[in-house]
């Protein structure tokens, strides 16, 4: 009998990315065939993102293109999107099962064959009837492990040490669709690593919505702490590089910087959300520090680590944020010694603190301020890349290959672009940087 043909599409975070492979697995268990979300298939799932209104709506449109190539295809919807707003993603033509945070992992628990029942209807124009099964978020207490470590690209593997948040940040809709932060133990980490490692893999990213708050949470080990977590990690065999995905600065300590420093496997690169460089910004926004703090730890992490890499999350227009206030926080990123940003422009959700805030920005005014910080990513990324130049460095080659060339990273995270040699693919190479291009430093495998 053919196998049914599955193809999967992961909005947003590395962490929806790591979970929708963790699905993949028990399709693959169950003998689907897995094909890119291009091709014709019987199934769709799709793990959807919600921080942005342009989330929501980028899935409501990967929805329909997916119908569009396979009109009759059992498509089904999880992830945040769908546990924020499960009646609303139900109502969009052509899905047929509704998952949220909790339900996601029990898919098989919901469905059978996945064939579009007779009430279901058909891309003819039928109404659609999905089924919806999203409990309450105060319910979502497991974990939930998930490792993106698929068979054909191994290279990095992004692995779920952390899920949830029990911050409040005005802003952010995370909370409610992801539910208290939770972690497993250390020891069941060391685990998933060494399984990781055992197939082929050379990195491990540390994913999670809040890593730093790993084994502190009320879910959680409280006697493990990320530090913890850190150390044992250091001593799985096999795995030559780990690297924290994003930490906040108020979790950033100054005794896991100086472990990094130290260490020979974890990468010499910190992402850290700052948010705004306007104190006043920052308290509306509910974050947890405020600028000096915020310089105080990168200044703290160049001290001991002159070559790190380190990249922040910036938010513009927040409801308050006025041109002095935005210029103010434009001076204080240019004056960080950061190597990259990445810029969102504020989208109000409905149900959050600052939704309610006055002082919204003009939407053409969020635009410009994302694209003049934007372009000052753009100059801190080439200057922290160019000052490489004539040195050699050490990169993870990856199997992606555009025009070519093939690509890696260095342990600071920087993107080097080299000539095609399938030799040195998912290996540590010394590769001689030559020069910079755009956002992507040049380089020359040394044989």
């Amino acid at each position: 009998m053919e196998r049914k043909r599955v193809a999967f599409e992961s909005l947003g975070c590395k962490l929806n990315y790591a979970e929708s492979i963790q699905i993949e697995k028990e399709f693959k268990r169950r003998g689907f065939e897995v094909v890119d979300f291009s091709n014709p298939a019987d199934v769709f799932v799709i793990n959807t993102c919600t921080v942005t209104q342009s989330a929501d709506s980028d899935c409501r449109q990967i929805i329909r293109r997916a119908l569009r190539n396979s009109p009759d295809a059992f498509v089904v919807v999880t992830g945040c999107y769908a546990q924020g707003k499960p009646d609303e993603v139900a109502q969009i033509e052509g899905v047929d099962l509704v998952l949220g945070a909790k339900e996601k992992f029990e898919l098989f628990n919901f469905v059978d064959d996945f064939t579009k029942s007779a009430e279901d209807g058909c891309a003819s124009g039928a109404n659609y009837h999905a089924r919806v099964f999203a409990g309450s978020i105060e319910d979502v207490v497991e974990f939930g492990a998930a490792d993106s470590a698929v068979e054909d690209a191994r290279t990095r593997a992004f692995l779920k040490v952390q899920d949830g948040c029990d911050y409040n940040c005005s802003y952010c809709t995370i909370p409610k669709v992801r539910g208290v932060s939770r972690s497993p133990s250390i020891d069941f980490l060391v685990d998933e690593a060494r399984e990781i490692a055992a197939r082929g893999f050379k990195e491990i990213v540390l994913s999670g919505v809040n890593v730093g708050d790993f084994g502190s949470p009320s879910y959680g080990n409280k006697a493990d702490s990320l530090l913890g977590l850190l150390k044992e990690l250091e001593s799985v065999e096999g795995i030559e590089r780990f690297r924290i995905s994003s930490i906040e600065p108020n979790l950033l300590t100054k005794e896991i910087i100086k472990f990094v420093s130290s260490s020979g496997k974890f990468c010499k690169h910190f992402h850290v959300p700052l948010q705004s460089g306007a104190d006043e910004v920052l308290g509306e926004m509910r974050r947890r520090y405020n600028t000096s703090q915020y310089r105080e730890v990168v200044n703290y992490v160049k001290e001991l680590m002159p070559n790190a890499g380190i990249g922040a999350d910036v938010i513009v227009g927040f409801p308050g944020e006025t041109t002095e206030a935005f210029e103010r926080s434009y001076n204080f990123i240019e004056s960080l010694p950061l190597s990259y940003l990445h810029v969102f422009s504020y989208s109000g959700r409905e149900g959050t603190a600052a939704a309610g805030l006055p002082g919204a920005v003009d939407p053409r005014v969020r635009r410009k301020r994302s694209e003049v910080l934007r372009m000052l990513s753009t100059m801190k990324r080439y200057e922290f890349n160019r000052q490489y130049v004539g040195k050699i460095m050490r990169v993870l080659v990856e199997e992606e290959v555009k025009s070519g060339k093939m690509f890696g990273f260095t342990s600071n995270y920087i993107r080097v672009e080299m000539d095609v040699n399938p030799l040195h693919v998912n290996e540590i190479s010394d590769v001689l940087i030559t020069g910079v291009s755009d956002n992507t430093a040049i380089g020359q495998v040394i044989l």
